[in-house]
């Protein structure tokens, strides 16, 4: 557990994509031991994109949820068990009728146990059987940096008096 400069305590911090960031973040957000949510970009090489570039495809990033937790109330290992709840990881780019390289599933680690625990959860979800013959397409890799996104989307869903929404 590092200190983080976002908050500046001794937090941790959990990256995923798994789709329309607003029901993610939605979603994270209800979990007792997650301190703050933002919503953003990640995992592309432009620096400080704009939601429409993002959605152009051309940047390579992934829209995101970057959740600051509690480790001592909530595990990595119970945050990566919702996430896998939240949406179908065997649908490549796209998640329902959202589609694009920036809805793709991902879990950005951010050091090397978070790494192991992902993987090792991936392949227990894999052969859980859950997703029949279907392969789970969820990428596991380092985290780059995150982009907040625009105001507008942050807490969206709590701005606009829904408490979530669907996923998969």
């Amino acid at each position: 557990m590092n200190v983080d400069p976002w908050t500046g305590s001794n937090l941790s911090k959990a990256t995923f994509a798994a789709g329309c960031f607003w029901g993610i973040e939605a979603a994270f957000q209800q979990v007792k031991g997650v301190v703050s949510t933002r919503a953003g970009y990640t995992g592309g090489a432009k620096e400080n994109p704009s939601y429409e570039e993002v959605c152009s495809g051309k940047t390579g990033h992934a829209e995101a949820v970057e959740i600051l937790f509690d480790p001592d109330v909530i595990s990595y290992e119970q945050l990566v068990s919702i996430f896998w709840k939240l949406h179908d990881p065997t649908q490549l780019n796209r998640q329902g009728p959202d589609i694009g390289s920036n809805y793709r599933s991902v879990i950005f680690y951010h050091d090397e146990r978070q790494k192991a625990l992902a993987e090792e959860s991936k392949k227990r979800k894999q052969a859980s059987g859950d997703y029949g013959r279907r392969r789970i397409v969820t990428e596991i890799v380092p985290a780059k940096t995150f982009w907040p996104a625009e105001e507008y989307h942050q807490q969206y869903y709590e701005k606009q008096g829904r408490r979530s929404c669907r996923i998969s």
